[in-house]
């Protein structure tokens, strides 16, 4: 192996006809990420973006706007570099395919391939989609002439011309062996299994040029064609590398991820691009990984062609507006809510509520209760000076090193989700360990030995954390590690200070505690709002009391402002809690979290989404009894109307339902 290699790792260029939404933050995110993290464990990393600009469509939205087509694809070009660098993406390169290196380099891809007989001239009959960029076959079209794409169904163009061809057939057995031999290479499995099928169905030569309309890479020798965009655009993973006459070019290639969404990767990054790499007898990317959509609440697909999710900057704007956090903390806010909410192998619903839920939960609450009472509570029983434990407590210690264990598998495996739950069940154990600890009572009682102890595992799991989040949350990581007394950056923390426990020096000072995501209480309605402003004023849980005796001032936790809003009986008694039987249950499509349960309350049978496919595997539900809502109005949900709330504990971010502890008959009311 090249020892000067890099990690390469790129996400698709993005069309230029339309503003960036979270679909392309979150893939930009993703590939940030990775590179920051490998960038801790000592190796050079360079993530590669950049934005498609050769495509018919992208004249057609210029010509809509009524700007030439330069000048519009360099204002979104630009648009699309400002969105990222908001967001704390730190890319290496930015290609563009108008760029004179992009230009170059794909013309001398088309000459090599048309040298060596992969590339002839023919006549193209058939059908064609703008939207997609994509022809078809007359067996792939309906008798409609509709794009066969169901997230596209616009009308298609019938072509006839001449054009030049890739011998994309030649490669059918080659490919299909090569994806065999290398299992890591397309990824996830399913996605590799349906590109091993489009194979076997039958490669055809590819269409790669069109007519020269002005707007285009021209065809070498025959500017009277230009290239087709999804020929030209892939190439601009090796144009960056500057191949084929930079001196240094193979330490980049080839990629080690190439990161993209599952519509432009069984045709596309997993069958054309490796073919022409193939026929450029050049290394193929070492994986190729394709994640799935933001959906909406029916299933499809949200994105520039339906609308349904935001511009990320205008999202990450409206958290700060709305929790009255710094920008910067709520950019790293939506990085965050973005990884953490995404099920990568699978589509999610895009949810504004679930979001700002989990902003609330997680950030606010878990995340930033466990620092600003840690911190406030030295600042108050030791000055503001960490203590000098006597001792380490071993659970903590082990914890923390089995959640870098966890959280590195994880993003080895591209389950970023995952990666985050294991940061947050340390912090969710830390949470507890203070309920457990009750630190006030060993300050009260005068166990200065203990109190030390206490406080040190607490600060010390905060930076542990903090170091974890560094690759997620730069900007949030930096704060936390300034919380606790550290001048650590993002740019100088390394793998090792988040397997390594005890590096918080005792005798350092901590700053005075400060609120990094202060709660936001527009997430919930205006009534409950209301509620939740009068409750405030009396502590009356557990938790309220344990703030009060340790010293620590709601506006300082970063915390909930006050608990959930007190009802009477009267108000509680409306809600009917009921014993249901499970009969049957099954997956959600395009919904990695949701399974519709099919269940008996009393004579009635209804049916019921319930958010616990990734705890709970349909079969093992089947004769269970849990506790449902009855009288909750239905909710249409992925096309499916819900009729009902199973009830589940939230233990640390996993779904674990309630049941009732001996079989009782179905439908009996739980008061």
């Amino acid at each position: 192996m090249n020892p000067d290699k890099a990690y390469y790792i790129t996400t698709p260029i993005y069309y230029v006809n339309g503003r960036p939404h979270i679909g392309a933050a979150l893939t930009t995110t993703c590939c940030d990420v990775l590179a920051r993290f490998h960038r801790m464990r000592g190796r050079r990393s360079w993530f590669l973006t950049g934005t498609d600009e050769q495509a018919p469509k992208v004249v057609e939205a210029a010509q809509k706007a009524q700007i030439p087509v330069q000048q519009f694809v360099d204002t979104l070009a630009g648009e699309f570099q400002a969105t990222w660098r908001r967001l704390h993406i730190a890319f290496d390169d930015f290609i563009r395919t108008t760029e004179p290196r992009h230009v170059e380099v794909v013309q001398e891809v088309f000459r090599r391939l048309r040298d060596r007989g992969d590339i002839y001239k023919g006549l193209y009959q058939g059908w064609y989609c703008v939207a997609d960029e994509t022809y078809f076959r007359d067996s792939d079209v309906g008798e409609d002439h509709l794009c066969p794409n169901p997230e596209c169904r616009r009308p298609l163009e019938r072509k006839s011309e001449e054009c030049y061809f890739f011998r994309l057939s030649a490669y059918g057995d080659r490919l299909r062996q090569y994806i065999e031999a290398n299992p890591e290479f397309l990824q996830p499995d399913f996605r590799r299994n349906e590109v091993i099928r489009f194979i076997e169905s039958g490669l055809r030569d590819m269409n790669i040029t069109r007519v020269n309309d002005g707007w285009g890479i021209p065809v070498p020798d025959d500017p009277d064609n230009v290239i087709y965009v999804w020929f030209d655009a892939v190439i601009n993973y090796l144009a960056a590398t500057g191949w084929p006459h930079a001196p240094d070019w193979e330490n980049l290639w080839p990629a080690d991820v190439h990161l993209v969404g599952k519509e432009i990767y069984v045709r596309f990054h997993a069958t054309l691009w490796p073919a022409m790499l193939m026929g450029l007898d050049l290394p193929l990317p070492r994986t190729v990984y394709a994640h799935g959509f933001w959906v909406d609440a029916e299933g499809k697909k949200a994105g520039k062609r339906t609308g349904g999710i935001p511009h990320p900057i205008e999202l990450a704007q409206e958290i700060s507006d709305l929790s009255g956090a710094p920008f910067e903390m709520a950019a790293d806010a939506l990085r965050y809510l973005m990884l953490r909410e995404m099920v990568f192998h699978g589509d999610t619903e895009y949810a504004r509520e679930s979001f700002l839920g989990r902003y609330n939960t997680d950030l606010a609450n878990d995340l930033g209760n466990l620092c600003n009472r840690a911190v406030n509570m030295v600042t108050r029983y030791f000055d503001g000076v960490v203590p000098t434990p006597t001792r380490a407590e071993e659970e903590i210690v082990q914890l923390a090193r089995e959640t870098a264990q966890e959280y590195e598998t994880a993003l080895g495996e591209f389950r970023f989700n995952a990666a985050l739950e294991a940061v947050w069940r340390l912090i969710g154990r830390m949470n507890r360990y203070i309920e457990e600890k009750t630190p006030w009572k060993q300050a009260k009682e005068g166990d200065r030995e203990e109190l030390a102890v206490t406080l040190y595992t607490c600060l010390e799991a905060v930076r542990v954390a903090a170091t974890l989040l560094a690759p997620v949350m730069p900007a949030a990581s930096g704060a936390l590690w300034r919380q606790i007394g550290l001048p650590t950056t993002v740019d100088t923390v390394r793998w090792e200070e988040a397997t390594t426990w005890g590096l918080l020096s005792p005798g350092t000072t901590v700053p005075a505690p400060q609120p990094l995501f202060p709660r936001i209480l527009d997430a919930v309605k205006p009534d409950e709002k209301k509620r939740v402003s009068e409750s405030k004023k009396v502590e009356t849980t557990d938790q309220e009391k344990s703030r009060k005796e340790e010293g620590t001032p709601p506006a300082a936790t970063g915390e909930q402002s006050a608990e959930a809003p007190v009802i009477t009986i009267d108000e509680f008694m409306k809600v009917q809690l009921r014993v249901a039987n499970v009969t049957a249950a099954e997956p959600v499509p395009n919904a990695s979290k949701l399974l519709k349960l099919t269940v008996e309350v009393g004579e009635e049978t209804r049916t019921i989404l319930a958010g616990i496919a990734e705890m709970y595997q349909p079969e093992e539900l089947v004769g269970k009894q849990v506790v449902v809502v009855a009288n909750l109005a239905p909710r249409k949900m992925r096309g499916v109307e819900s009729q009902g709330m199973l009830l589940a504990a939230d233990v640390e971010g996993q779904a674990i339902i309630v049941q009732p502890e001996t079989r009782v008959p179905s439908g009996s009311r739980v008061r």
